[in-house]
């Protein structure tokens, strides 16, 4: 067992917001978790095309969008998993920040970032 506090672990600043990498591949258990900020205001398209990612979000508000345009909202208390590599558009609320509990198979190494562009998907 372990245990480990936000405060000390790698910090990845993502693009538009951070990443807090609490669990990697390093850690041997198959998946990683990140505490992921998104900065209020903030539109980020991304996709990933090696992992499957769900994300849990804890407070703030906000959106995310499919490839095909369908609109989602996220706030407190809900999931959503990227199951087919799913391009989408995460957007935050403008009022404040969104924070994610992010959980991604297989593991991340934890240096990993995006690569924010307009006219694509950013992904790694």
């Amino acid at each position: 067992m372990f245990i480990r506090s936000r405060e000390t672990v790698n910090v990845v600043d993502w693009g538009n917001g951070d990443s807090y990498r609490l669990l990697v591949a390093a850690d041997g258990l198959g998946f990683t978790v990140c505490h992921t900020v998104v900065r209020a205001g903030t539109s980020s398209k991304l996709q990933y095309s090696k992992h499957l990612e769900a994300c849990y979000c804890i407070s703030g508000k906000g959106e995310v969008v499919t490839g095909d345009g369908v609109t989602h909202t996220i706030e407190p208390g809900i999931l959503y998993a990227l199951d087919q590599h799913d391009p989408h558009t995460l957007i935050a609320a403008p009022s404040e920040d969104m924070h994610l509990i992010s959980v991604f198979n297989p593991p991340l190494t934890g240096h990993e970032r995006h690569s924010l562009c307009p006219d694509g998907y950013s992904c790694y």
